[in-house]
């Protein structure tokens, strides 16, 4: 019996233990079991995360000799170290191009910044627009807007990448950049949050003098906050972790994103995973860190404008 079976037997003796002291009122029994269940969910949720960790940090030698990292008596610097970002960071000769993993790095960065502001402004001001002013055609552009959701973007490759090559734009981070700036999804999202603004306070804020994007920036965005963080999050991992389009559209390899280097990676270091799953890792820090930046109006962000409209 290995140790995972005794500490579930364990678990499940204590809550018998505990049911059958008070099996009429057994309050105190269910609440552990709500409780170890929740944290056996948890374990096997972060228990991928945590191997990761070591296995980054792990020599290739004791790389699959332990689950996590060794006992205290074998660490080393022959089994603990930091050989593998060494070696992910060095220009290493690959196929035929040099890496350096920071100029990946970068340009991911630059494409999912650019990419989530651009996105984020322009679909605050169509859903502004949608929620809060009358025009003629208002309900044929909505319905064209959310009919639009439901067409694969793999349909529309085709165009695209017609008119980028028109435009002299494949194989540069500008033109993927510009392929992506306007989500329908988030023009929806913001109309539907900008519809529990109410009509008072614009009222209010034209009687005082303000412009149209003065009370757009001050009235409407700081109401919206909630949110503007939920899709900021959402945009970004869609971004950083684009697979699909930077595969087509970019070609050099000076302008490749993380997902498609660490997939180079994957089958180029078939013998260094410690230096794939160390660049993995490194990939996943900035989403995980925005997260927890924003993890409480991303909660409240996905409640934003349910009720309404």
């Amino acid at each position: 019996m290995n140790p995972i079976q005794i500490v579930l037997l364990l678990l499940l003796a204590i809550f018998l233990v505990l049911f059958l002291r008070s099996p009429r009122n057994p309050r105190q029994a269910l609440k552990f079991g709500k409780v170890t269940l929740l944290a056996l969910a948890s374990l096997a949720v972060l228990s991928p995360f945590a191997w990761l960790i070591a296995a980054a940090f792990k020599d290739e030698s004791v790389l699959n000799e332990h689950i996590l990292l060794p006992p205290l008596s074998q660490w080393s610097g022959e089994t603990i170290n930091l050989d593998n970002y060494r070696e992910l960071f060095a220009p290493t000769e690959m196929v035929h191009f040099k890496i350096p993993f920071w100029r990946f790095i970068l340009n991911s960065t630059v494409y999912t910044t650019v990419s989530v502001c651009a996105q984020l402004v322009l679909s605050s001001l169509g859903g502004y627009a949608l929620a809060k002013y009358e025009f003629k055609g208002k309900g044929l552009l909505m319905v064209f807007i959310l009919g639009s959701m439901m067409v694969p973007h793999v349909l529309l490759l085709a165009p695209i990448y017609k008119m980028s090559v028109d435009a002299n734009l494949v194989d540069t981070l500008s033109g993927l950049t510009l392929q992506g700036i306007a989500s329908a999804y988030g023009i929806f999202l913001f109309r539907q949050a900008c519809l529990s603004v109410p009509d008072e306070m614009l009222d209010a804020g034209r009687i005082d003098g303000c412009s149209e994007l003065r009370i757009y920036f001050s009235l409407v965005m700081p109401l919206v906050r909630p949110m503007a963080a939920a899709f900021c999050l959402v945009s970004f991992l869609n971004h950083w972790n684009s697979f699909f389009a930077p595969n087509v559209f970019l070609h050099s390899y000076d302008n490749l994103t993380l997902p498609i280097v660490l997939r180079t990676y994957l089958s180029g270091y078939a013998n260094h995973m410690g230096v794939f799953l160390a660049g993995t890792l490194l990939a996943m820090v900035p989403p995980a860190v925005l997260f927890f930046a924003l993890q409480r109006e991303f909660i409240s962000g996905l409640t934003s404008g349910a009720l309404k409209g």
